[in-house]
């Protein structure tokens, strides 16, 4: 069971159009501790102004913090860290290596998720790197992607979350001159009157949380179910749970990304496609641009906002974080906004079109799903894949 703490307030933030704005905005007002954590860093427009309200925090006198994935930031790796470095911000890569071509589990564990921490009193939790979101290259910008602004007694949770992961990483690369003690904190007082948690996944105490919580909510769903995801790969477990929620009378709607960006698993989650509309569960592809969304609405009330995507990498591998909101305002105000983007952004797929598709794209579906269960089972994660 999730447990949901009161007298928040939570604000969604669409794409980069609403985050970047309060991001940098609470940055230039931090007194005296930022915390960033990010899987992309990119040395772009939006990289930069971020990288220089964080030297200005510096020279405040603000303490600044920021981990990057080694591998989805492996281009900052020289570039913007120095100038990042010299400015006076802590900068720690998260696997900085990949190193050599055998391919291991722990390899492919990353740092997915998306945090910022200012002060002990805000926090911004989602599915936004810091990249330019007006940069997509042959596609109408920007990318579609959610996160929230997080204020109230739930921020001390993502605090002990950030500075756990900070702390386990200077250790391991012998950086322990980078800890500090933990500097005396105002008391976080009522912000609001949501409800909403903070839920993590990770390889030790919480592999499966926010796995289940969406499980939690799909089962015990009454009405409608809404997900947003940008990598649609779920285990047996998982399209089972959908399934039966479509026997019970739920609708449930699937919007899923209709432009190939990683091939793999652009094409092996249409190999899933057929079942699940044979199920009667309906499916929009976005095709405006990137989707890059990690969300979801059910009964109207429950609502998730975060990194992880529903495929056996985000559920069994990386690093992820989301929140998860009982209040039905913002549950209303995300779903009408997936509601915009499935009418005027997207199309919805037919049973009877997917069967007469092409006999060649059928084999490049199922091949790419084939592929992608065998790199599971290379890494040791098929049978955990099967499970969930």
């Amino acid at each position: 069971m999730i447990r949901f703490i009161p007298g928040n307030r939570i604000t969604l933030l669409e794409s980069g159009t609403d985050y970047f704005p309060a991001l940098l905005e609470a940055i230039d007002g931090a007194e005296r501790e930022i915390h960033l954590e990010t899987y992309i860093f990119a040395d772009d427009e939006t990289g930069r102004r971020v990288a220089a309200a964080l030297s200005r925090a510096v020279r405040r006198g603000v303490s600044v913090r920021v981990l990057i994935d080694g591998f989805g930031s492996r281009s900052l790796i020289g570039g913007l860290e120095h100038d990042l470095r010299a400015a006076g911000v802590q900068v720690l890569f998260y696997r900085p290596e990949l190193g050599g071509l055998r391919l291991k589990r722990y390899r492919l564990r990353r740092l997915h998720r998306k945090i910022a921490l200012v002060d002990g009193r805000t926090a911004f939790v989602g599915g936004i790197n810091v990249i330019d979101d007006l940069d997509t290259p042959g596609q109408i910008p920007p990318r579609y992607d959610y996160a929230v602004k997080v204020e109230g007694p739930l921020v001390p949770r993502i605090d002990r979350a950030v500075r756990r992961v900070w702390t386990l990483v200077s250790w391991s690369q012998l950086r322990r001159r980078r800890l500090r003690r933990k500097p005396r904190r105002p008391r976080v007082i009522r912000a609001g009157d949501m409800r909403a948690a903070f839920l993590v996944r990770d390889s030790i105490r919480h592999r499966r949380d926010i796995e289940e919580a969406y499980l939690e909510a799909i089962r015990g769903a009454e009405r409608e179910i809404v997900i947003a995801s940008a990598y649609f790969l779920p285990g047996v477990h998982f399209r089972r749970a959908l399934i039966d929620a479509v026997q019970r009378g739920v609708r449930v709607v699937l919007l899923l990304q209709g432009k190939v960006e990683y091939l793999l698993l652009h094409y092996a989650s249409r190999a899933l496609y057929g079942q699940l509309l044979d199920a009667g569960i309906e499916i929009h592809e976005y095709h405006k641009g990137f989707l890059h969304a990690k969300v979801a609405v059910v009964d109207g009330r429950w609502a998730t906002v975060g990194s992880s995507n529903i495929d056996p990498f985000s559920l069994l591998l990386a690093k992820e974080a989301n929140v998860v909101v009982d209040d039905p305002r913002f549950a209303a105000r995300l779903r009408k906004s997936l509601e915009t983007a499935m009418a005027n952004c997207s199309r919805q797929l037919s049973r009877d079109g997917w069967k007469r598709q092409p006999l060649y794209r059928r084999f490049l579906s199922w091949g790419s799903y084939g592929l992608a269960r065998f790199l599971m089972g290379v890494v040791g994660y098929a049978r955990r894949y099967d499970e969930t």
